[in-house]
């Protein structure tokens, strides 16, 4: 059997493995309401990206599956992993610029518009109109759950941060694929996150010990680094090997679906009529996509 129908075959459970990493990445709002007062969004996102590299090393090194340091081109890991940390930057200032709403939806719903430009110029995908559906439903509902809680306040500088987090992550998911071709799922990931919590280390030179040596600190950092770092990429680079950037970018719109409904349930956070039409949309979306999970992924000139 060919390697492309091989991929074409396991093209549904590639769907299921980014799902379960986006609701994996959903949890990390909850997770955060559960830390003590006083903790720094960049540290907190250092401190992510520096566990979940390292564990995700450690299980690289353990099955060998890191290869040769000349087997590597250093420029694809290291333009994902300035994307992978540019994204934490980029989204932790907007939020904090133009708030959760405004931020939110900018940044993660002009991640599938992002992703879907990239795999059709970069990789010759065809989007089609499944894609473009699915898309549509749930960046809207991504909308409704963003402008749901009351007041907006605009800014522009955060706006533009909020495209770059967007843009980050359909580029570092973009390289991904690439790399992907020529090395294994746990190799990728443990090189480019440990890569890229380096790029964000100086932030931890403001690190609060006094903060950091809480019980509940430590339990939310273990969380947000082992849970929706490294088992989150390791179930996303998976199934990226089977589904193209475009879909798995929209496929990661299951995130701010289960951060609300964990506000919900969880939080205690109340679901209004705009809130619940937002899930709906966005699980819509989602069906559009998975249900017909079979079909071919087509390229271009094919």
């Amino acid at each position: 059997m060919s390697n492309q129908t091989s991929q074409l075959n396991s093209a549904p459970a590639g769907h299921w493995f980014i799902i379960g990493a986006a609701l994996l990445w959903g949890t990390t709002g909850t997770a955060q309401a559960f830390a003590p007062a006083g903790f720094d969004p960049k540290v907190i996102g250092a401190l992510r990206l520096l566990i979940g590299g390292i564990a995700l090393l450690y299980l690289a090194i353990k099955r060998k599956e890191l290869g040769k340091f000349s087997d590597w081109k250093p420029v694809p890991v290291i333009i994902a992993a300035a994307f992978m940390a540019s994204y934490q930057l980029c989204f932790f200032a907007a939020v904090a610029k133009t708030g959760v709403a405004v931020g939110t939806i900018v940044g993660i719903g002009s991640a599938p518009i992002a992703g879907g430009l990239l795999g059709l110029f970069f990789r010759r995908e065809r989007l089609g109109k499944r894609w473009l559906l699915a898309t549509i439903l749930a960046v809207s509902g991504c909308s409704l759950l963003s402008f749901s809680g009351g007041d907006i306040a605009v800014d522009p500088l955060g706006v533009l941060l909020a495209l770059g987090a967007g843009l980050s992550y359909a580029a570092y998911t973009l390289m991904i694929k690439g790399l992907l071709e020529k090395h294994a799922p746990n190799a990728i990931m443990a090189v480019v996150v440990f890569l890229g919590a380096l790029f964000l280390s100086p932030a931890l030179f403001s690190i609060d010990f006094d903060w950091l040596l809480q019980p509940r600190a430590i339990s939310v950092i273990l969380h947000l680094g082992l849970a929706t770092m490294a088992l989150s990429y390791w179930l996303f680079a998976r199934g990226l090997q089977s589904v193209q950037v475009a879909s798995a970018v929209t496929l990661s719109l299951t995130e701010p679906m289960t951060a609300a409904t964990l506000g919900i349930l969880v939080l205690g956070e109340q679901l209004n009529t705009q809130a619940f039409s937002g899930i709906c949309l966005i699980f819509a979306g989602l069906v559009v996509l998975v249900i017909k999970g079979r079909n071919k992924t087509y390229k271009v000139g094919e």
